[in-house]
């Protein structure tokens, strides 16, 4: 496995987005794009574009938070920082994030990749959502993506398989939010929903206090065996 930075071009070529690499031993026609939460390209999410060059995709995490707090990383686990990020996230612009994942697509088109997956996580299980509704990406994986329920109105445009991971006390997305979602999406023919009982938003980061070892293990092998289905 060998990791690098990068930029990519922006749809409209008028910028560059940075992004993190992590390439595996052998050239991969499967890759997954992992978006990051709201604390930016940091270790934990390195570390999981790791595990999956390591499982034989090539990965890359775009900073999706480029325009206005480019290289920013930030720890959940430290609160001036946690309120740093929900800043952040006040300022961010989903519907250009879904654009910067649509170029991620583009760029891996270009290394030669022919099956692209998505995994993201808060923000990015949001952005995942996005990209199932708005891009021809093959398949997207989302954990405990924020205000999905805001956006079931682009549902029926989910053409390709969507996964989400929802933990039944996430203190950002409530229990009548999770209703509306199961709802909306149990019906979906391309829709796989899983609840995790207890568990908070976080619980599959890669390290620090939010992480449920149980839940996590759990739900990124569900993830691993779904990727390992659709990008085939």
């Amino acid at each position: 496995m060998a990791a690098t930075n990068t930029d990519i071009p922006t749809l409209d070529g008028a910028g560059t987005i940075p992004a993190y690499v992590a390439r595996p031993d052998a050239d991969s026609a499967r890759a997954i794009i992992v978006i990051p939460e709201i604390f930016g390209v940091n270790e934990g999410i390195r570390q999981k574009c790791d595990d999956w060059a390591a499982e034989g995709y090539l990965a890359i995490a775009p900073d999706i938070f480029w325009r206005f707090a480019p290289g920013v990383e930030l720890s959940p686990d430290v609160e001036s920082e946690f309120q740093q990020a929900l800043g952040y996230f006040g300022q961010y612009d989903a519907d250009d994030g879904v654009k910067d994942i649509e170029a991620a697509i583009h760029w891996l088109r270009g290394e030669g990749v022919d099956r692209i997956g998505c995994v993201g996580f808060c923000l990015g299980g949001r952005l995942a959502y996005m990209a199932a509704t708005r891009t021809d990406i093959d398949a997207s994986v989302g954990y405990y993506g924020v205000m999905i329920d805001q956006m079931l109105n682009e549902a029926h445009a989910i053409a390709n398989p969507l996964m989400l991971h929802i933990p039944t006390e996430d203190h950002f997305v409530d229990h009548a939010a999770q209703k509306t979602i199961h709802e909306a999406l149990d019906p979906h023919p391309k829709v796989t929903l899983h609840d995790y009982p207890g568990l908070d938003h976080g619980f599959a980061a890669t390290m620090g206090n939010r992480r449920n070892e149980e839940g996590a293990e759990l739900a990124d092998g569900r993830t691993r065996a779904f990727f390992a289905e659709k990008l085939a």
